[in-house]
């Protein structure tokens, strides 16, 4: 039995004392035009008229979408285009130095100019670069810097992109011929020693630490806690002038004994998600980062793929810090064209580049299992796609032997099994859609280990049945988990007379993004992300939820990816005494329904009810409750729109420019319940040590600007998304509508 034995390992920080690097955060103060303006890149350029503007910063989410936009419903109708960023500074480099920009992401096609000098390009708009611009300051005197970022070819991507400097960018000062920190230390561990039965300990562990690819030292911890989902605990190391914050983990897979994480088997139940935060468009704040990864943790996932592209290092490390698994994916496309303009017009120039970027930046994340060097790739009946994936597989190993390489295969048709080639250069297969072929490929190829890169929605209790029943199958990974923007409208129900049909076969504004996840764009969790957990995790006894019935708006018709509409909601006005189906979902072995404390019916519940109960009554206002084993939950009809609430994820912001508050805002009758059909205008203003960057709702067919201060409240709810400022204070958050207003106080401090 051929089996594969894989470590990673963090680097959260890194500092050499000897020729210390300085790295400061260049984010604040910046300068910004929507437009080509060629002159712009010269120093002495006047840009006193353009608009000041703080990174991230993403120029499309500032719009509107529009039926016209370049990136069509792709890119959910946002414009594109060309712009311009310009910042002034002083160098403080010492004699010898070097000083370096590092960009974490910008989108797309950028140029860096230095006082009207290029001092470097970047092709791709999802990897880090770096700029030496040495040579081109002037010490102790005004520098420009001035970059280019074209957006204009379109459409160059299959889902929405943004515009702009969207990541952090910094300003490094070295020793001259030093090398980026970040991308030169690499940790492994050799070996680990006595790990406990419960997968948390273990007795030793012998790490190595190198530095340019050469060993600095091999240690040997004692007592080691090992990292993982349920304990991601990090170590800090020292060794001689390097510090190294690292988890310890060590995990084997094969198609006999499955995914095995530090001597336990785990079912792996994942989420593709998207690099867009939503209603701030692209723009990476690391707080907006950190959410997407807590909603994914708290829905039950412990797997991410960042479909298809590198990720944030902010997303990494907050997967790192509470314990989310990760497969890390480069490229969407290879070099036949998914769009006219996408990466297959520079990939054999840029690809080593980028390869070696996301790897060198990402390898120390233990929350990392896995690369993955392409998605659904249009050339899939060409000789020449497993040259590529050769060549791929190739490019990551000069930089990283210690994860397993995979790709997202799928067929539009029924020729399968003439990806056996392909699929041979893969260490772990991915299944795109193809799942059912999974016994078929079993007997063909016995060692060959699948997940399933990408699932429906509506498929998961066949798709968990799957994983829990063949060990070769280690996991399941639905699109998607978070609701996105661009591809818009896939996902989406709709109801008789409504334009019909797939995202893929016709225009479908105002839809202008993706309706598809377990969760929405406000952190809701749909119903279907609570089923979804509730068979692969045991920390929710009971849920429960209606579906809407087919003519209560319209006669109801779904798509590929869409879930029957199902709502936490026993509020139907003008459906009284009409069926309604109420939807159990429990592991317990039974499930009792009660409608203003009499019994409905009990239900037994098993494997071969789908771990559901499903009742069908009349529809009649009150509170209905559901029972199972000793827990229970309950839903009441609201009453009239009374009031707006606002809830904020935290109370205390940093000072810093950079921080966010998530405020959620619902509608509730004077009882405190959600008014789940509550469409409400309401008006956001933020005072103080604070601004409104942006208020919005799950609506992906509302076309109001999510930067605006005007938001209509969706299903009874929107979100308010706060930024801080540098100065220290109080931060009000209130609101204007024709119910009771609600106001939020947030503290900014240093």
């Amino acid at each position: 039995m051929k089996k594969h034995l894989f470590f990673t390992l963090l680097i959260a920080f890194l500092c050499i004392t000897t020729g210390q690097a300085k790295s400061i955060l260049f984010d604040l103060g910046w300068k910004f035009y929507e437009g080509d303006i060629p002159e712009a890149k010269a120093a002495d350029y006047d840009d006193s008229k353009w608009q000041k503007v703080n990174l991230p910063h993403d120029w499309d989410i500032y719009h509107a979408p529009n039926t016209d936009a370049a990136t069509g419903n792709d890119g959910g109708y946002f414009p594109g285009g060309i712009g311009w960023y310009r910042k002034e500074f002083k160098p403080e480099q010492k004699a010898g130095e070097k000083v370096v920009l590092h960009f974490e992401g910008v989108y797309q096609k950028a140029e860096v100019y230095v006082n009207g000098t290029l001092a470097t390009t970047h092709a791709y708009g999802y990897t880090p670069f770096y700029a030496d611009i040495t040579s081109y300051v002037k010490q102790n005197q005004k520098n420009i810097i001035a970059v280019k970022v074209d957006n204009s070819l379109q459409h160059n991507c299959r889902w929405y992109s943004g515009s702009g400097i969207y990541r952090h960018v910094w300003l490094e000062t070295h020793k001259d011929g030093a090398k980026d920190n970040e991308t030169s230390a690499f940790v492994t561990t050799e070996k680990v020693f006595g790990i406990s039965a419960d997968g948390l300990k273990a007795d030793s562990a012998k790490v190595r630490l190198t530095y340019d690819g050469k060993t600095l030292e091999v240690i040997t911890l004692k007592d080691v806690k090992l990292w993982s989902p349920e304990q991601p605990y990090l170590y800090n190391i020292k060794v001689g002038d390097v510090n190294v914050k690292h988890g310890v983990r060590t995990f084997t897979y094969d198609a006999e004994k499955g995914f095995v994480l530090n001597g336990k088997s785990v079912f792996l139940n994942g989420a593709c998600v998207h690099h867009d935060d939503g209603i701030l468009g692209s723009m990476a704040f690391d707080a907006a980062e950190a959410r997407k990864v807590k909603l994914m943790k708290q829905a039950g996932f412990n797997l991410i793929r960042t479909a298809h592209n590198p990720t944030s290092t902010a997303f990494l490390n907050t997967c790192d810090s509470i314990g989310v698994l990760v497969i890390g994916e480069v490229f969407d496309g290879w070099y036949n064209s998914k769009t006219k303009y996408d990466y297959s017009t520079v990939i054999d120039s840029c690809y080593q580049e980028d390869i070696k970027a996301m790897i060198l930046r990402d390898r120390n994340h233990p929350s990392i299992i896995s690369w993955s060097i392409g998605n659904e790739v249009m050339e899939r009946k060409e000789i020449r796609v497993v040259q590529t994936a050769r060549k791929f597989k190739a490019e990551i190993l000069k930089y990283d032997t210690t994860r397993p390489v995979t790709e997202a295969l799928c067929a539009w048709d029924r020729d399968w099994e003439i990806y056996d080639p392909h699929a041979e250069v893969l260490d772990i297969v991915g299944y795109n859609y193809m799942l059912f072929k999974h016994a078929t490929d079993h007997q063909r190829d016995p060692k060959r280990v699948m997940w399933q890169t990408e699932s429906y929605p509506r498929d998961a209790f066949k798709n968990w049945s799957i994983v829990y029943d063949n060990n070769y199958v280690i996991g399941d990974i639905v699109w998607t988990g978070l609701d996105y923007l661009g591809e818009s409208g896939i996902g989406r129900y709709y109801y008789e007379g409504e334009t019909p049909g797939e995202h893929y076969t016709q225009k479908q504004f105002p839809w202008h993004g993706a309706y598809c996840g377990d969760v929405d764009l406000t952190g809701w969790r749909k119903p279907i992300s609570h089923y979804r957990s509730i068979l692969w995790n045991n920390d929710e006894p009971v849920y429960m939820a209606v579906k809407e019935p087919s003519g209560y708006k319209g006669e109801i018709k779904e798509t590929s990816w869409s879930v029957w509409p199902t709502w936490e909601s026993w509020s139907w006005n003008g459906w009284e005494g009409k069926d309604i189906t109420v939807e159990v979902y429990t592991k317990a072995p039974s499930a009792s329904l009660y409608l203003n404390d009499k019994l409905i019916a009990t239900k037994d519940v098993n494997r071969s009810t789908e771990y559901k109960a499903v009742f069908t009554l009349p529809y009649q206002p009150g509170t209905l409750k559901a029972v199972a084993g000793n827990a229970s939950t309950t839903l009441k009809t609201a009453g009239e729109a009374y009031a707006i609430r606002l809830t904020p994820d935290k109370k205390t912001l940093k000072a810093d420019g950079e921080d966010l508050a998530f405020v959620i805002l619902e509608v509730i009758d004077k009882d405190g319940n959600i008014v789940p059909e509550a469409a409400v205008p309401v008006d956001i203003q933020v005072s103080g040590a604070g601004t409104l960057l942006a208020s919005g709702t799950a609506n992906l067919q509302d076309t109001e600007a999510t930067t605006s201060s005007h938001v209509t409240t969706w299903k009874g709810r929107a979100m308010v998304v706060v930024r801080s400022t540098q100065q220290k204070g109080k931060i009000n958050v209130t609101t204007k509508s024709n119910l009771k207003n609600a106001n939020s106080l947030l503290q900014s401090r240093p």
